[in-house]
């Protein structure tokens, strides 16, 4: 698998092969994937968890505890919790988003699916969530799983990544471009 390679290239990518080979092994891989996106909503949701897999100061041992304590209190399943320990031990937690990303990529590819991350100024609804993965299944030929982020930066339009394409609809982009075109 190409992308299983390039993957692998990485210390997280290494790590979400690991855990992408127990999960399969096990039968498990959708509910590794149901824990991972609790772990990933927690990351991005709680400043306090966040800089616990940030912390340098915790030791192993510490650390260990504490993400099993995290892990439990979320309901995460045993082979996650016990890979939540293992990044503990090894210091690694640090990787855990990465990781989680990567997870999602093996996921994604062994359903025979592509994940597009999409970036909008304002939350999507499920209807446009609904209509933009019609729309990238069309264009791309198989079932898209839709990563939906939100950036006010950009000012509307939206900003979708499948893979190394990029399509940068942003009005951020647009009135940049039309700067650039004023300037000569």
């Amino acid at each position: 698998m190409e992308i299983n390679s390039g993957i692998q290239a990485s210390l997280s990518g290494r790590y979400a092969v690991a855990l992408f080979d127990l999960a399969r092994d096990a039968n498990a891989l959708d509910t590794v994937a149901d824990s991972l996106a609790g772990l990933k909503a927690a990351v991005a949701q709680s400043p306090d968890f966040k800089g616990l897999i940030n912390s340098p100061v915790l030791s192993r041992d510490a650390s260990g505890k504490t993400i099993a304590a995290v892990a439990s209190s979320m309901g995460t399943d045993v082979l996650t919790t016990k890979f939540l320990g293992v990044l503990a031990q090894n210091r690694r937690l640090g990787q855990l988003p990465a990781v989680i990303r990567a997870y999602e990529t093996l996921l994604s590819n062994h359903k025979g699916e592509a994940r597009a991350e999409v970036t909008s100024a304002h939350p999507l609804t499920k209807t446009q969530i609904g209509a933009l993965a019609k729309s990238l299944k069309a264009r791309v030929g198989r079932e898209v799983t839709l990563d939906a982020k939100v950036d006010p930066a950009i000012l509307g339009g939206l900003v979708v990544k499948i893979g190394s394409q990029m399509i940068d609809s942003s009005i951020r982009t647009r009135l940049n471009t039309l700067a650039q075109a004023m300037k000569g």
